[in-house]
């Protein structure tokens, strides 16, 4: 599998959900998603759900969640196995970050993705063959 862009959960969320203060990133999360060429994991997928039922500002129904996972089945998914596990582990280790966001960094290399778009991580920052941009940086 071979992407351009990888997504982290964030830009799921914003996407998906977001609030009136957050119309903005809404708008640009909407705009990577349309754009295509990306690819996800099976941990973003999993902590969308959670955030979106859970956690969010606006709360939805899981089966709507699942609803949105559904429209993303089409999207390229990196799933969660021991050999990502370990690739994740790795990349924490290596740059002193989450295991959680080593994971995310490992599927995004895995995906063959020159790119993550993520908030948590340091915009500019490469992780590897995988560089970080905050698609959010400069919006209110």
């Amino acid at each position: 599998m071979s992407v351009e862009r990888f997504l982290d959960t964030n830009v799921l969320v914003y996407a998906f959900t977001g609030a009136t203060p957050e119309m903005p990133k809404r708008r640009r999360a909407l705009e990577i998603m349309e754009e295509g060429k990306f690819g996800l994991s099976a941990q973003v997928l999993q902590e969308f759900y959670v955030t979106v039922t859970r956690k969010a500002k606006q709360i939805v129904a899981p089966r709507v969640a699942l609803s949105w996972i559904e429209a993303l089945a089409p999207v390229p998914c990196i799933a969660v196995d021991a050999a990502l596990v370990k690739l994740g582990i790795d990349v924490a280790l290596r740059y002193r970050i989450s295991y959680w966001d080593g994971a995310v960094v490992a599927a995004a290399q895995e995906a063959g993705a020159a790119t993550l778009y993520s908030e948590d991580l340091s915009d500019g920052q490469v992780y590897g063959s995988v560089r970080v941009v905050n698609p959010f940086a400069g919006l209110r």
